[in-house]
């Protein structure tokens, strides 16, 4: 849904955006913005699934957490923003639910039918990736009239990715629930909520079954908000003084570093489990620091070919050597490349466990037995 950029303005965009935070590591200065820890949550198993209808107050959600209120798309760089996003989730063996609450003194929507663009008015979007590997995800959006607009990417639009507009997430169920009234600047609103069931086996090829216990998916959630005024009881988007519409607010869960929502990589962490206590606290996988290096490595990649027609062949290159040590543990760093594709890979010392990252930002695991 934002901008498609090319590989030369992505990078560039990269390399010119500041830190966000302090990032120990050497080799990542430049990139902090892409390498602070994205948000995890812990989806709670429900027995009792909530009932569909925008209405938030049922039971089952009693036993679901809110997130921390969102931030902006490019974190602590920008200010908080001044109306509050949260969201919930809750699972059984067949969905994973989702419950948003949207605070809004104005709240409107004016499209009407499925895949219309949805994102070009006020919405809430989720993006899912089941497997972790950065394809094959997909894309959900709802508006305060629950307008949907869903959407399958086999890639990202960075790599090449081809959106499948004609894809729907069968069996999917959405509800919406306004407090206030729609389309009326005349008075002023609390705001919407926002109540979803996705089946797992709605989720396309990348995954069909119930997350076993523990399984870590990527999520983030976006929302959208943008600048208007009432003209004859109608609200209207705000131009510049050139008369281009000014642009959208980008408020997301887990802040992406860029203004960009298709760097899956970026997204949050979901954990489903059944021992549904709300005091437990995510804990990030040993695996997602070893992708670190792997994505650096991408990153880069991208710009010396920018530069120089063809992929790097040598970590060094980098600056990178092919020894680093993760949370005390040994890792290997390496190379494989042509001039029009490569293979980095990362191998623990200790277990032997690889991983892999191509020229997609495809992440793979490889069987080294």
């Amino acid at each position: 849904m934002y901008k498609h950029l090319s590989p030369k303005a992505i990078i560039a965009g990269l390399m010119l955006l500041g830190p966000l935070s302090v990032v120990a590591q050497s080799p990542f200065k430049g990139l902090e913005n892409l390498f602070t820890i994205p948000k995890g949550y812990i989806v709670n198993y429900t027995k009792t699934p909530p009932v569909i209808d925008g209405d938030l107050n049922d039971a089952a959600w009693q036993q679901a957490r809110w997130t921390d209120d969102f931030v902006d798309i490019e974190g602590d760089r920008k200010p908080k923003p001044p109306l509050q996003t949260n969201v919930k989730m809750l699972w059984d063996d067949s969905c994973l639910y989702i419950a948003g609450r949207i605070m809004d003194p104005n709240v409107w929507a004016y499209f009407k039918h499925r895949d219309d663009i949805v994102f070009h008015e006020n919405d809430l979007e989720f993006f899912i990736d089941p497997n972790g590997t950065t394809h094959e995800y997909f894309e959900l959006e709802y508006n305060a009239i629950n307008t949907i607009f869903d959407l399958y990417l086999n890639k990202p639009y960075r790599n090449n990715g081809n959106p499948m507009g004609n894809w729907d997430a069968k069996g999917m169920r959405s509800a919406v629930k306004v407090q206030g009234t729609l389309n009326d600047p005349s008075d002023v609103d609390k705001g919407w909520t926002l109540e979803v069931s996705i089946p797992f086996k709605a989720l396309g090829s990348g995954y069909r079954s119930t997350p076993r216990e523990g399984a870590v998916w990527r999520l983030n959630i976006s929302r959208v908000e943008w600048d208007t005024k009432a003209v004859d009881g109608k609200y209207v988007k705000l131009k510049d003084s050139t008369g281009r519409t000014l642009p959208e607010h980008n408020w997301v869960w887990s802040p992406q570093g860029l203004i960009n929502m298709h760097f899956p990589e970026r997204w949050g962490y979901v954990q489903f489990s059944k021992k549904n206590d709300n005091n437990a606290v995510f804990a990030l996988p040993y695996a997602e620091l070893q992708k670190q290096y792997l994505w650096l490595i991408y990153y880069k990649q991208r710009e010396w070919r920018g530069q120089h027609s063809e992929y790097a062949q040598s970590v060094d290159k980098f600056n990178l050597g092919s020894k680093v040590t993760i949370n005390g543990r040994a890792n290997n760093l390496q190379i494989e490349a042509t001039a029009h594709q490569f293979m980095a890979t990362i191998t623990d010392e200790a277990d032997h466990i690889t991983w892999t990252i191509n020229q997609e930002g495809l992440i793979g695991q490889l069987n080294n037995n």
